[in-house]
């Protein structure tokens, strides 16, 4: 249930954290709002109800000290003087009201008259209104055509006993209180939640600023491990979470010198020894032995040198600028054509990208001679597309004609020193680090390799870097 509600959420939020904080807080705030709005509503409407109660029976109470005041036989023209379309007055000898109500608008009015008033016998009924032309109980009263509370509201029937004995009657509309629903109050509700939601979006943006911070530094750490660390400002979790970064970026910093630091010196030192033995297979009389002897020692050499240039990682400290990667392959492929290969390009004759250009051209020499030695032919491809996150990227596509890599080997062949039995052999000269080298140095960029099935068969070879 909870991961069903997880992806409703998912597909009805918005997909930022920005967003997302400013969607919850803006319908929480439009939830307050309308509860506070419902109950302010109901208050006012009650509260107003109350007032035309209290209203109502002062003049009730005002009536019947008239009435009871006046003369017997003025009463009924004074009763009907005092009788109104929108407040109607009778008397006489019958109640209007036979049981009062208990509860409610009926009751106040009733405590309001014998408390306020002291009126000892009065009976209040809410009730619709008679219809036009009905006599009320007693003598002295019709309710004269088109009389009705107009659309008013609430009505409360009134009958207080006067001290003769006569009853008052009195039928009083109580009005409806007004809507609310009006521009002068509707503009300033606007214009609230507007402010609050500029204020909410603000302040989402500002809590999530650390995120983007975050990835920023996750993604500049990926491609340089001595990149500058995370500023150690802002609230408490932030800055404990920016220390805790710049720990991590330190331990994988540390990690890495001392590799390197490490191979370099292992691969320095393994120099003189083999210098040593190519110095003694000299004395060795066996022309052919001594012969196979120095190629293994130069296959040492051409090791060693390689473990170097992969242990200095000299990628990752190149300075980026502007490259055109075009002119870079077209001239690889001159290069390749000059010495009998069978090398195409095929992209724009320009592309300007910010990249580290040797190290981007020791990398694509590598995947270049690889499709050469394995491969008869060499079919390049260039061109600029967009990712998934609306930025630019650079594709470099290689492909040969070889035997190709299975495809359960394919990423084991970018390990060091890995050399498949079918493709690679003590007379190719390789070492096993050409692809090592070249995907540390596309990486090193922020980019990456991967390897498929070519077309036509053979091996594919596709390099992304960003072109920003």
């Amino acid at each position: 249930m909870t991961g069903r509600l997880g992806r409703v959420a998912d597909r009805i939020l918005p997909d930022t954290v920005i967003g997302r904080t400013a969607a919850i807080l803006v319908l929480a705030l439009v939830v307050s709002l309308a509860a506070s709005l419902n109950i302010f509503i109901a208050q006012r409407s009650q509260t107003l109800l109350t007032l035309g109660v209290r209203d109502a029976a002062e003049r009730v109470a005002a009536i019947a000290r008239l009435i009871e005041e006046a003369p017997a036989a003025t009463r009924p023209t004074l009763v009907h003087r005092l009788d109104t379309p929108g407040f109607r007055v009778g008397w006489g000898n019958v109640p209007l009201v036979a049981v009062g109500d208990r509860a409610g608008l009926g009751a106040e009015m009733a405590r309001r008259l014998r408390a306020d008033f002291g009126w000892t016998l009065v009976r209040v009924a809410a009730n619709l209104p008679p219809p036009p032309g009905r006599r009320m109980p007693g003598p002295h009263l019709v309710f004269h055509a088109g009389a009705g509370t107009n659309g008013l509201g609430p009505a409360l029937r009134i009958s207080v006993r006067l001290n003769d004995g006569t009853w008052l009657n009195v039928f009083a509309p109580l009005h409806r209180p007004g809507t609310l629903w009006r521009w002068r109050f509707v503009a300033p509700l606007i214009l609230s939640l507007a402010m609050v939601m500029a204020a909410a979006l603000l302040a989402a943006r500002h809590v999530a600023r650390p995120f983007g911070l975050f990835a920023a530094a996750a993604e500049r750490l990926g491609v340089d491990v001595a990149a500058p660390a995370l500023s150690e400002t802002g609230p408490r979790e932030v800055r404990r979470a920016a220390h805790a970064f710049n720990v991590m970026q330190e331990r994988i910093h540390r990690l890495v010198r001392d590799r390197t630091q490490m191979l370099a010196a292992i691969s320095h030192d393994l120099r003189t020894p083999i210098t040593r033995l190519k110095l003694r297979v000299e004395f060795v009389e066996e022309e052919a032995e001594r012969e196979r002897m120095l190629a293994d020692l130069d296959e040492m050499e051409r090791m060693i040198a390689a473990t170097l240039a992969f242990a200095r990682d000299d990628a990752a400290h190149e300075e980026r600028r502007p490259t055109d990667i075009a002119a870079l392959l077209q001239g690889l492929i001159d290069d390749l054509a000059a010495t009998g290969a069978e090398a195409a390009y095929d992209g724009p004759d320009s592309l300007v990208a910010p990249a580290r250009p040797m190290a981007l051209k020791r990398a694509m020499v590598n995947l270049l001679d690889n499709g050469v030695k394995y491969g008869c032919r060499v079919r390049v491809a260039l061109r600029e597309i967009g990712d998934d996150r609306g930025q630019g990227e650079v594709e470099i596509v290689i492909e040969d004609d070889g035997p190709g890599i299975p495809e359960t080997e394919r990423e084991r062949v970018f390990s060091p020193f890995v050399r498949l039995e079918g493709s690679r052999s003590r007379d190719t000269g390789g070492t096993g680090l050409g692809l090592s080298i070249a995907r540390a140095a596309i990486r090193a960029h922020g980019g990456d390799i991967a390897l498929a099935e070519g077309a036509k068969g053979g091996l594919r070879v596709i390099v992304t870097l960003p072109s920003a």
